[in-house]
């Protein structure tokens, strides 16, 4: 166990572990789950910034959900951080922050309010995921094999059918393509990119040596190059992200 915890990716791990601190605290009601809650009266009025960062941390109290989501962060997450963006710790630190910034103006927006982004964070990863392995086979609790392509709206549609609320899977799903969208689909096409990671981002992560900073061969860097399990309109996420 501890040999697998100390091999996971440094984000993904600190962000895993961060949840599943948070979760047991409030589990154990030594922390009400309100304190930490995106409420932006709060925020604004109160002056209660925490709120901003703390209400991605939460995953709901402990249960089978909580432990899905958890799962989804240990597979999805770690392979993308370990494989799509190896050696470019501080683009894949960029894509989280990014979700979690247009996660926070979504949900600014009175009708698509929530007030714990955890969810959809991980929702976000898992559409990236589904973007970069399309072809990949996800065996669904032994009953169902799809296409990782269609795991987003199949995990959606199982919210539905067992009750949980699809809020906050939606707004991951719509973070995670917006973000594939600025960095995949458009710089393909276009051949602009318009989202980079920003130099703090990138001194950040070589500040605190965490991870592998972006890499600054422009050459190497913008040769596309095909993931394992993606098809041919896939390709591109090598397009280089940073100055």
């Amino acid at each position: 166990g501890y040999r697998y915890y100390h091999s996971l990716p440094p984000i993904t791990k600190a962000y895993g572990t961060v949840c599943l601190a948070v979760t047991t605290v409030c589990s154990l009601k030594l922390l009400h789950p309100a304190y930490i809650a995106l409420i932006y009266e709060d925020v604004f009025y109160r002056f209660q910034v925490w709120r901003l960062f703390t209400s991605f941390f939460f995953l709901g109290n402990f249960s089978i959900n909580f432990g899905i989501r958890l799962l989804m962060i240990a597979r999805y997450g770690v392979q993308l951080e370990q494989a799509t963006f190896d050696r470019r710790t501080a683009d894949f630190l960029w894509m989280m922050i990014f979700g979690g910034l247009t996660l926070l103006g979504l949900s600014a927006i009175p009708f698509l309010w929530n007030p714990f982004l955890g969810i959809s964070l991980v929702f976000m990863l898992l559409y990236v995921w589904s973007r970069e392995f399309p072809n990949a086979q996800i065996n669904i609790y032994g009953l169902l094999n799809i296409k990782a392509f269609y795991l987003p709206w199949t995990m959606l549609a199982l919210d539905v059918i067992f009750g949980s609320p699809i809020l906050p899977d939606l707004l991951g799903i719509i973070a995670g393509h917006f973000y594939y969208f600025l960095t995949v689909l458009h710089p393909l096409s276009t051949g602009k990119t318009y989202l980079k990671t920003p130099r703090w981002v990138q001194k950040l992560v070589r500040r605190y040596k965490i991870g592998a900073p972006a890499p600054v061969n422009s050459r190497a860097a913008a040769q596309p190059e095909q993931q394992p399990g993606t098809g041919s309109a896939f390709r591109g996420r090598s397009y280089r992200l940073s100055d």
